[in-house]
Formats: C-alpha cells, structure tokens, sequence
C-alpha cells in the first residue's frame, strides 16, 4: 500500500472512531441529564475503560490522569466550590460510563444512605434514568438517519443482476406465470423488486436483510415487475444457505452499471488495470463504461454485455469502452460455455458443477484466480506457501480420486481445522510429474487457492455426480448420460465420433456435430467415443471405444448451449440510486422508518442466533466494526453517518438486552424492586452480575478473534 492509501486509510479509521466515540458520548449523555434530573448526584462521566488519560472537574480543571484524590482531599478540607463531577477521557476507547453516587453495576451490594444517592431515589425515576442511554441513542440514530435522507444517499436499488446458477433464484416458478404468459422458470436480470413479505424494500440491501433474517425452510412471498410484463410476477421463494456467506440467500446479485469498477487509490486502480488486461481487456482502463457490445448501443447495463455474449454464435464480440476523454475498441473472444447443475454437498449447500452431459472436468488450482477464495489479493498466496503451484491437478485428496469441483470441496471441507493427505499433477517438461502433500486446512475448510477445473485445458474426467439439477429448469434430481461410460475416476476422453478433442469446449462442439440430426428429430443419439484410461500411472495409458447412448432430452439441452467469456458483468460496479427524501416530511419520515427497521432486523438477528441460519462468526466486535466503518467511511461522508446510525440503533438494542451487566437487566431488576417493594437479593443479583459478566466477556473474545481472523484472511 502506497503513503496516500495507508494515510487515506488512517484517515477513514480515525472518523469511524471519533463517530463511534461520539454516539457512546451521547448514549452516556443521556444517562448523565436523566440522573441529574432525578437528583442524583454523578461522580464520574467517562468515555473509555481503565485509568484516566485526563480528567476536567469544575474547581479544579484540566488534569493529566484522575483529580479524585485532590477533589477528596479538598472536599475533606471544607471547600465547597469544587463539583462532585469528574469528566475523564480513560485509555481503553471501548465504551463508557456514568458512575452514580452508591451505583456499582459490577457491586449490586454497593449503596448510599445520602439523600441524593440512587438507592434513595424512587424506582421509577430510575427506571428512566437506566434507559435514558437507549433513548438517546434511538434520537442519534433517527436524528442521523434524516441528515442522510434529507442529503441523500447513494445505494444500490431493488433490482436484480446476475441469478446465480443453482440457486433458488433459478428455479423458482412465479405462481401466476401462465396468466402473464412466462414459459421459463426462475427471476431475471432487470426484475425490479416491489415488495417483499409485505414491505416495499428501499434498497438491494432490503432484499439481503430479508433473506437472511427470514425463517429457515420458510418461503418468502415477493412481488416483481418485469420489463416488458403488463403486470407483476409473484413468487413464493424460499432462501438456502450461500456457499459463500453462510447465510440464507435467494441466490441473485445486484444490477450493474456500465462502468468499470474504480478506485481512487493508485495501487488498487493499477491492481484493477491488470486484472482487466488478463481478461483480455487491454487498454480499459477503471472508471470506463462500456457504451458498446457487439450490436447492442448505448449499453445500458453491465447485463447488457452477457446478452451480446450469449449471441455471439462463438465469435469475437467487439466491445466499445469511453471515459469522455478517450475511446478503447477491443475484441473479447468467446468460447463455448458448458451445462451447469448443482450438486448437495454432505453440508447441504448446493454448489454449480460445470459439465458437459455429465462429464465432469478434474479440480485444479486455478493459474489466473483473482483471489484464493477467501478474499486475498494475491492468487493461492496460502496454498503455495504449502507446497502447491498454481496450475496444479488434484490427483488425489483424501480419499477421491481425480475430484470433481464438488467432490474436491467437501472432501476439503470435511477436513477443517485438520491435515488432509493430496497429490497433484503437476507440468514438468513435455509431461507431467506427480507431488505429494500433507496440506492444512483452515477452520473455515480451506486450503486457501482459487479452485479451477481441466475443462478449458484438456479432458481429464472426475466420475459423474450420483445426481444433478439442471440449474435452468430446476427439475428433479435425475443421473447423467455420462454415468454410463465414465465408470472410473481419471479417464480422459480421446474422440468423439472420430473426431481428436483437446479439451471439454472442444468435445462439445464435436458432440453437437455427433447429435445434429438427432437434436432435429428429437430423438436419442449415439455417439462413439474414445477413452484413454491409466492417465498418470506407471503401467502407462491404453485407449478404449465404447457406443455413448445420449437420450433425447440431453440432446435437447446439449443445442441449447450458449456462450461464454472470461469477462462477466461482475467487471462494472453496482447500479446506484440516490435514496433521498421529497422534502423535510419525508426525510423524517424515512428517517423514522429506518431507525424502527434496524432495531427489528437487530432483534431477529438474535432470534436467527438461537435458531442457527446466523452464525457466532457473522457478528461484528469492535475490531471487526472499526475495520467495516473504515471501508464505509471511503465511500464518502454521508455513508459514514449512514453507518454510525446503524450503530447506535445497535447499541441501543444490544444495551437494553434483558442481561444483568447491561441497562435492559438494571431495568429489569428495578422493575422488579418497583412491583416487590423492596430491591431485589443482592446474592441474586450478584450471581447473575457474574455471569452475564462471563458471557460478555467470552462473546467479546470470540468476537475480536474472528474479527481479527477475517481481517487477516482479507
């Protein structure tokens, strides 16, 4: 990282923190105006935990450290000018505290006898006292939320991008799809969506939310408007497990723009050009949009550019790039795209398994990855560091043979936080030589490379999956044609009706070629093909032929393939609209109905918790916060104080949980004292102080660890 870009960095960190410091500030603010309206005298108000850096006390002024000792001495002294109040700034920026005259949260047998101590105030008084915190935060949070709405704020919309392959997005089949006259299953890129289990969602960031807080194995009711369509589509969807986020998902991503994916640091604008050059995008450089493809103009979205794909009939699309300034003319090469079905791995998540009527290319380190799956900048850094090369073929992990994608994950995954035994193949000269490793996984089941497959470089085969979905039609499990001729693991493939195949691509255009008249008539095909089996062994490879009987509706799907190419629309960044009040009313009441969304979305989080679609590793400490906020508070002002009230609204909750250590458990123990008459046990309430101690205490280390953890995988 550049000077600039660590400076720009330190620079996003110091806001989040002064913005984070600031809403503590006020939650305590809010504590400190409600004791001193109930008349209770405050001791201390304090932002941070530990000894103090600097201490002000009215009578005294600015001190290094705390002035409690002298304001003591001097009240003993008979000095009445000096205030009871001491403000201090402590080392640990991580929260605060209003200490009250004979008010101990961690000593519930703490107490005073003085008039103006909280055990003399009545309890109801308290009670407003103890949640005056909340308040406050819930008023910075809608106070900050208007700001936002009333400047605007720039967010992706409702509507969709790319569905992924597999998904439930792919699939699903709108329940008024014969009255609006939809053949295909499955929502589309540009469905705009209108509503969403009743609500209308503001952002794409709505529909996210909505997943992954929905119930598990419960569908989701969604209203859609289509381009095109006199009418909107409903659908009933129910969300899965990402592979990825490990939350539920409907399986779509946002809309993209036409324009390149920019940034203003240049060691990550330099980063971004490369990456466009090896996907053969010479010459385009970050903050260009596309205004051309093929015979599509103007572009009007990156989905734009897969449409001329899919045309291209396997020629060259030529594409049009333009900052104003200057003007870039490259031809991006196509190439032949494969089937796509998905396959339950033993966690039950689907994952999209490219094949070709089931033949399935071999897992590979992939040699131009844009990242080792979890996120890094540099391709297979860790996997390399273990003895791998990018290129490498998975011989053997564990104990498959020559895995498929799917298999080669699982059998990765069910290794996690072990070592698991693997062979590659790897390029030696005109051939190949095979490596042994004992390869260490990581606690999320990674070795840390960005997986590839043989199916571009040659046409080694991992045995069929027992049962595949056609991702397009999301018809019922069924096995694959190839099942029957691929019976062991390692077997390549030769020829197809005579015809020499160097790779999957290849072997696709010779089937289509093989089946042409069959596809016409609708009828089974069969196809001779060569195998070669014994790749990589020491006895040396022999060839076998053998009749491949592929039924019609495998001939079908086989002439309904498309196009493909290495540039996706995933290259242009994210569809934006200014989310902006129609005036003050407005904006207030957007405001309004933001902050009351967060505070539910916060306490269903909890519930998924318990219920387990959300994870301990999904929430966010300290560490975790400040390292978001960071990122936020690049993508300008207004999405800094967008991202400090959704902190304060969390805050908020998280304070008024029913815990003892936290306001919602004083609350509760108040409320208790108010209806008892009397306070609650101390040898109760010191109990369960100690273990709500414990588990903030523990949640807090497991938190910071994964924050941590996370930070560094990235």
């Amino acid at each position: 990282m550049s000077l600039v870009g660590f400076l720009s960095s330190l620079i996003d960190l110091l806001l989040v923190i002064v913005g984070f410091g600031l809403i503590i500030f006020l939650h305590e603010l809010g504590h400190f105006v409600a004791a001193r309206w109930a008349g209770i005298r405050v001791l201390a108000f304090a932002i941070g935990f530990g000894p103090a850096m600097f201490s002000w006390r009215k009578g005294i002024g600015l001190r290094a450290g705390s002035s409690e000792t002298e304001a003591l001495n001097r009240f003993r002294a008979g000095e009445r000018t000096i205030s009871p109040t001491e403000y201090r700034l402590n080392w640990l920026p991580f929260g605060g505290y209003v200490k009250m005259l004979g008010q101990d949260d961690a000593d519930p047998t703490a107490r005073s006898d003085a008039p103006d101590s909280y055990q003399s105030c009545v309890p109801w008084k308290r009670m407003i006292v103890i949640s005056a915190g909340v308040v406050a935060n819930l008023i910075t949070a809608a106070i900050l939320f208007v700001i936002v709405f009333s400047a605007g704020l720039k967010t992706e919309p409702a509507k969709i991008g790319a569905v992924f392959p597999g998904a439930p997005a792919a699939s699903v089949v709108a329940r008024n799809a014969a009255e609006l006259g939809v053949a295909e299953p499955g929502l589309r890129p540009g469905d705009e969506i209108v509503e969403i289990d009743g609500d209308t969602p503001r952002s794409f960031q709505d529909i996210i939310l909505a997943a992954a807080m929905a119930e598990r194995d419960v569908p989701v009711e969604m209203t859609v408007k289509r381009p095109g369509l006199n009418g909107l589509l409903s659908f009933r969807i129910t969300p899965e497990i990402g592979p990825r986020s490990g939350l539920l998902e409907f399986g779509f991503s946002p809309a993209r723009s036409a324009k390149v994916f920019d940034s203003k640091r240049d060691e990550e604008r330099a980063d971004l050009e490369k990456a466009l050059t090896r996907l053969g995008l010479a010459g385009v450089k970050p903050g260009m949009t596309l205004t051309r493809a093929g015979d599509i103009a103007p572009v009007r979205s990156g989905e734009d550019l897969e449409r001329a794909i899919d045309r291209s009939a396997g020629a060259p699309v030529e594409l049009q790039f333009s900052d104003g300034a200057a003007s870039v003319l490259v031809k991006l090469p196509t190439m032949p795209s494969l089937q796509e079905s998905s396959v339950r791995l033993p966690s039950d998540t689907l994952m999209v398994l490219p094949n070709l009527l089931g033949l399935t290319p071999v897992m590979t380190i992939s040699p131009d990855g844009a990242g080792d799956g979890s996120g890094s900048a540099y391709p297979n850094q860790r996997a390399e560091s273990q003895g791998f090369k990018s290129g490498d073929i998975f011989v053997r992990i564990g104990a498959v043979e020559f895995p498929s994608l799917a298999q080669g994950i699982a059998e990765i995954k069910g290794s996690a936080r072990k070592s698991v035994p693997v062979t590659v193949a790897r390029a030696k000269g005109e051939g190949y030589e095979l490596v042994d490793i004992t390869a260490k996984v990581d606690s999320n089941g990674t070795i840390g490379f960005q997986p590839g497959d043989t199916a571009e470089t040659g046409t080694l085969l991992a045995l069929p999956p027992a049962s595949v979905v056609n991702v397009e039609t999301g018809s019922t499990p069924r096995t694959t044609s190839a099942a029957a001729v691929i019976t062991r693991p390692g077997m390549k493939l030769a020829r197809v009706a005579g015809t020499p195949v160097a790779n999957l691509l290849e072997a696709r255009e010779a089937l289509r070629a093989a089946t042409k008249d069959a596809a016409v008539a609708g009828q089974d095909a069969t196809v001779s093909i060569e195998l070669e089996e014994g790749a990589f062994t020491s006895g040396g490879a022999h060839r076998v032929t053998v009749d491949w009987r592929i039924d019609a509706s495998d001939v079908k799907a086989l002439h309904a393939l498309t196009w493909a190419a290495k540039v996706s629309p995933g290259i242009f960044e994210p569809e934006e609209i200014l989310l902006k009040g129609e005036g003050p009313i407005d904006a207030i009441r957007i405001g309004l109905g933001e902050t009351h969304r967060v505070m539910l979305n916060t306490y269903v989080t909890f519930a998924r918790l318990f219920q387990g679609t959300v994870k301990i590793e999904h929430l966010k400490g300290p560490v975790g916060i400040a390292h978001l906020g960071s990122k936020v508070a690049s993508r300008g002002f207004i999405w800094l104080l967008f991202f400090l009230a959704l902190i304060s609204v969390n805050l908020a909750v998280v304070n008024f949980m029913p815990l003892p250590i936290a306001d919602g458990g004083q609350f509760l123990f108040i409320l208790a004292e108010q209806i008892r008459g009397k306070p609650v046990p101390a040898g109760f309430q010191n109990a369960t102080m100690i273990a709500g101690l414990l588990l903030i205490a523990g949640l807090f280390l497991i938190l910071t660890y994964n924050d941590i953890v996370g930070i560094l995988k990235h």
